[in-house]
């Protein structure tokens, strides 16, 4: 097989096999093809598309171009879930616990923030010690027993990916959607998992703004994932505001530790919370409908069950227990702070997503770039969200950082995140649609 013939192929539009793709993909994984033919190939494919068939080819095959998990020896369905990216969206670490708590078992693996979104493993690397750098061996140990391990993604897993996904970068080819199903779901389907639940963002925070382009997105992952024989539903979630009242690392750790010990969350976040519990649960044969998986849910956390969930995880990872029971003590602190007060009088109108994401990069919260370091106690904690009403001198939010310079930075940045007018703004729906 030469991969001229297969750039030929593509470039004419015609339908790959599926041991085209694997040779494809193996070829980016060994580096045996060379960057300027994968990089074609990529805009070929950009340009003439993907077929569904050829979309879970290329998934199955990067995938199995590395080590695949096998969790067969960890009884029960296996249910992760994939969010496209937010601010603020800390949810996945209140969400496992959570899910785990009700029997089903969460491999959960995430990846780090970078631009104006931040990520799961930042998040969970907040408590010192925590290890997301797990071995295969380790991760099933763990699931076995406890049903919740989060990992990042490791050498083994879906290696192709890391390749392709630098080349989009370089090639002007990250928007094709065949090409962005491909990256999300071949990680997931090298876990061993049944069961999928994606938070799918769009608004200006997210990564596709427009609601049409996001629910295309949304439809494709799950067609693909159920030609890879994985269950799946995608939730359609607004991404115009932050989530909850936390952004940053440490902060919305913080947040999520003291919703699972019973303290009332913001209403978004726990919306949002409690309908990817209740279709995980479902999705984890542990509740007949998204509905009751729901209300256990909220008796997990209400018994303690998830927060002990958790304390378990983060024993078996590493971290100190004690953050679990006192979070404001034992969560990283940055040493500047700085409360943001409103302007004007009226209402709170907007709170740009977009920009306040980038606010929290100014404050040492998120990346610049793939390689930069994270201020793990950086970041925002708002008292006030659009459709409040406030006046002069009343508290929007604080912000902190390590850095007076940086501190002025993200503060002057996040302030030019708000709007105000007379009128409370008319609020969008949170979750929009749930596509199954």
């Amino acid at each position: 097989m030469r991969m001229l013939d297969l750039l030929l192929k593509k470039r004419s539009g015609l339908e790959m096999t599926d041991e085209e793709l694997k040779f494809i993909a193996m070829g980016a994984a060994e580096g045996t093809i060379p960057d300027y033919q994968l990089s074609s190939w990529l805009m070929a494919s950009f340009l003439n598309g993907l077929t569904p068939k050829e979309t879970a080819g290329l998934t199955r095959a990067m995938a199995l171009s590395g080590k695949k998990l096998d969790l067969s020896a960890v009884k029960g369905m296996k249910v992760d879930k994939h969010s496209t990216g937010g601010v603020g969206d800390g949810v996945s670490i209140a969400l496992a616990p959570v899910v785990a708590a009700c029997g089903v078992v969460v491999p959960m693996m995430s990846g780090r923030g970078l631009g104006h979104t931040g990520g799961t493993l930042d998040k969970l690397e907040a408590m010192k010690g925590f290890n997301v750098r797990l071995k295969p061996d380790y991760i099933v140990k763990q699931l076995k027993a406890t049903g919740l391990s989060m990992f990042g993604q490791t050498a083994e897993l879906a290696p192709s990916d890391k390749k392709l996904y630098a080349l989009r970068d370089a090639s002007c080819t990250v928007e094709a959607l065949p090409l962005i199903v491909a990256s999300i779901l071949s990680k997931k389907y090298a876990e061993d998992i049944t069961g999928l639940v994606m938070d799918v963002k769009y608004g200006s925070g997210a990564f596709l703004k427009d609601f049409k382009p996001s629910r295309e997105l949304a439809v494709a992952l799950m067609k693909t994932a159920k030609l890879l024989g994985i269950r799946c539903v995608a939730v359609m979630t607004a991404m115009n505001e932050p989530l909850g009242v936390a952004i940053g690392n440490g902060i919305e750790t913080s947040q999520s530790i003291k919703i699972l010990a019973g303290e009332k969350g913001p209403e978004d976040f726990v919306r949002v919370l409690e309908v990817l519990s209740g279709w995980m649960i479902h999705l984890g044969g542990k509740a007949r409908t998204a509905e009751e998986g729901m209300e256990k849910a909220r008796a997990a956390i209400a018994d303690g069950s998830a927060l002990e969930k958790y304390r378990l995880m983060v024993k078996w990872q590493g971290a100190d227990v004690r953050v679990v029971d006192d979070p404001d003590r034992y969560m990283p602190k940055a040493k500047f702070s700085k409360r943001i007060l409103a302007k004007k009088a009226g209402y709170l109108t907007a709170m740009e997503a977009r920009t306040v994401g980038f606010a929290s990069v100014a404050l040492g919260a998120g990346r610049a770039k793939a390689e930069d370091a994270v201020d793990f106690g950086a970041g925002f904690i708002l008292a006030a969200k659009p459709g409040d009403k406030v006046k002069p001198g009343d508290l929007i939010g604080t912000a902190y950082a390590s850095s007076a310079p940086k501190l002025a930075d993200g503060v002057k940045m996040f302030e030019s995140s708000l709007a105000y007018g007379p009128k409370a703004p008319r609020k969008e729906p949170l979750i929009r649609e749930i596509i199954k």
